[in-house]
């Protein structure tokens, strides 16, 4: 979806970039957070929509759309950074635009933005806390159920322990991916 967004925002027609680009804007200069909200208690409130999501769906929207604008960003700032005699090449072997985006540019540009892909997903690991702010259960949720229970701060710190095995998972797994596309090479 992400390198949809950002062939979108790359787009000459100037409607379609616009639009784009405004949606990416939203999406990354306001807080995850209230991104949830509005989905969640406001949308019900727009006339045109008039729907009353539910906290999943609230949540599985905003994080769809939040982290769709960052990915795009990353995927359009390295569809950017190939070098325009690659799309002439391709041209002058008879290769169609669709061809060499799918054969030629897009392996480069994944092998070029990978580490930035690593960083923002595990960025929305973390941000998946955020999601108890609706009420939805994760495992912070259940650490504050504990915590009234016991007065103890140690939940908290058990959740910390899981979010960082998480994440250390996450980057052996990312490192192992970029050292298989030879990314420091």
């Amino acid at each position: 979806l992400a390198v949809i967004v950002a062939l979108l925002r790359r787009s000459n027609n100037k409607a379609i970039s616009g639009v784009t680009a405004t949606y990416i804007y939203i999406m990354r200069g306001t807080p995850l957070l209230l991104q949830l909200m509005f989905i969640f208690f406001g949308f019900h409130f727009v006339p045109v929509i008039g729907y009353a999501f539910s906290r999943f769906q609230a949540i599985y929207i905003a994080f769809i759309l939040n982290y769709t604008a960052y990915f795009a960003e990353i995927f359009r700032g390295g569809i950017n950074s190939i070098d325009l005699g690659q799309y002439e090449a391709a041209k002058v072997l008879g290769m169609s635009k669709v061809f060499t985006f799918i054969k030629v540019i897009l392996p480069q540009v994944i092998k070029n933005v990978l580490p930035a892909i690593g960083n923002e997903v595990i960025t929305l690991v973390k941000d998946t806390s955020l999601v108890y702010i609706l009420g939805a259960s994760d495992i912070l949720k259940a650490a504050k159920s504990v915590s009234n229970v016991y007065s103890a701060f140690s939940p908290y710190v058990l959740i910390a322990l899981v979010y960082l095995a998480i994440v250390a998972v996450l980057t052996k797994l990312l490192s192992n991916i970029e050292r298989r596309y030879n990314y420091y090479r």
